[in-house]
């Protein structure tokens, strides 16, 4: 199986000997606390699960700059994204230990233990520097920037003890995975060949056929569909509708034993082409060999081209620096000319009418009055799931 980035071997950070977990969970009541923010507190579950691997805790302001700049730890480690616990200010020092509390769960409980190495300020022309490296933009209304800009000025950073993963495991206990979890299940299945497939969205024909397509070109022994059950921005599909309709979605028309459906506890950053490699960096600690990425992976509006998460990675990824690969695809849609799910690329023939392209805002439309979208675009059972949800929830917005 292809190794974890950075490392021989996985190195999670949550404490799985369960004496000394609960030994920890104990101490942490005499801690002194902090309440993180949710994006630190999605920082942790990823962390705790490995899928940060080799990262050892939350990264010092050297290294989010150095990270921001050129994708490099000061000291070599390649890394997309900066991993950080940025907050208010807080009154905690330097060289203490404390206990990190969950904001997503009733009554704030201990989600990690830290050894705080450093407090750093961070100026205003940092926090924009590494904005517009990590987000390509400094546009507040570009829903990752607006979150990255409001989470505080006062960084701490040291390495962690993951003691829990948050709410993700107890309200989605089949969906919820951890890295080392995914890695020992592609293992008992035999699967030595693994294509990842990300989404914060529910999966459309042109999604499924996708993962089809990348399955059989490359020969891949199966799939690993594997969806963010973090915060997304409003008006995305909530978690468990996504989850049920990929569910019915695998069920009817995948064989046997070519899928595993997943989850993973993060926070979506909508950071495009930045994204697109942190979502390789961790699907390869999951030990998949390959990951799709699509048209405008991980955008959001018209902040980022088409095909620039694409491009990063012949264009700014050093060779060698992942042992994972990407299966680049286009926009697929459903050809009437041919009666089957295309890549717009392979299609030079076809005009936009030969396909069956609907916006989101059609669909949504169409869901919410229970008008089922063509079976060309939407299967019929998924789309029964999404049209009772948003039934549930009322008309779409004129």
């Amino acid at each position: 199986m292809i190794k974890p980035h950075g490392s021989s071997e996985l190195n999670p950070l949550f404490v799985y000997d369960s004496g000394h977990r609960h030994a920890l969970v104990a101490e942490a009541e005499g801690l002194p606390s902090l309440l993180l923010n949710s994006a630190a507190a999605a920082n942790a579950v990823m962390l705790g699960g490995g899928y940060f691997n080799p990262l050892k805790g939350f990264m010092n302001l050297a290294d989010a700059l150095s990270v921001a700049e050129r994708m490099y730890t000061t000291d070599g480690l390649f890394f997309p994204v900066p991993i950080l616990n940025l907050s208010a200010e807080t009154g905690v020092e330097a060289g203490s230990r404390i206990a990190l509390r969950d904001p997503g769960m009733e009554g704030n409980p201990v989600l990690a233990i830290m050894e705080v190495e450093a407090v750093e300020a961070v100026s205003e022309e940092q926090i924009n520097f590494m904005v517009e490296k990590i987000f390509r933009t400094r546009d507040e209304n570009h829903p990752g920037v607006a979150t990255f800009t409001g989470l505080g000025r006062s960084l701490l950073s040291g390495p962690i003890q993951v003691l829990n993963f948050s709410y993700f495991q107890a309200d989605f206990p089949d969906t919820f995975r951890t890295a080392v979890e995914i890695r020992n299940e592609i293992a008992e299945r035999g699967w030595r060949k693994v294509v990842a497939f990300q989404t914060r969205n529910p999966m459309h024909r042109a999604h499924e056929e996708l993962c089809r397509m990348a399955m059989n070109d490359l020969g891949a022994d199966g799939i690993l569909i594997h969806m963010l059950l973090g915060k997304l921005k409003p008006g995305d599909i909530p978690a468990d509708v996504r989850d049920a309709t990929i569910r019915k979605m695998v069920e009817l028309y995948f064989p046997a034993n070519t899928v595993m459906v997943t989850g993973y506890g993060f926070d979506m950053l909508y950071a495009g082409p930045r994204e697109a490699v942190l979502h390789a960096v961790f699907r390869q600690n999951c030990g998949c060999s390959h990951l799709i990425v699509g048209r405008d992976h991980a955008g959001v509006g018209e902040y980022y081209g088409g095909f620039d998460a694409q491009a990063i990675f012949d264009e700014e990824v050093p060779e060698g620096a992942l042992e994972l690969e990407i299966f680049p695809a286009d926009h697929t849609a459903y050809s009437k000319k041919l009666d089957k799910v295309v890549m717009m690329k392979d299609a030079p023939d076809h005009q936009k009418s030969d396909f069956v392209l609907l916006s989101g805002t059609a669909v949504r439309e169409m869901l919410s009055r229970g008008v089922a979208p063509p079976p060309e675009f939407s299967r019929p059972e998924v789309a029964k799931i999404l049209s009772d949800y948003y039934q549930s929830i009322g008309p779409a917005p004129e």
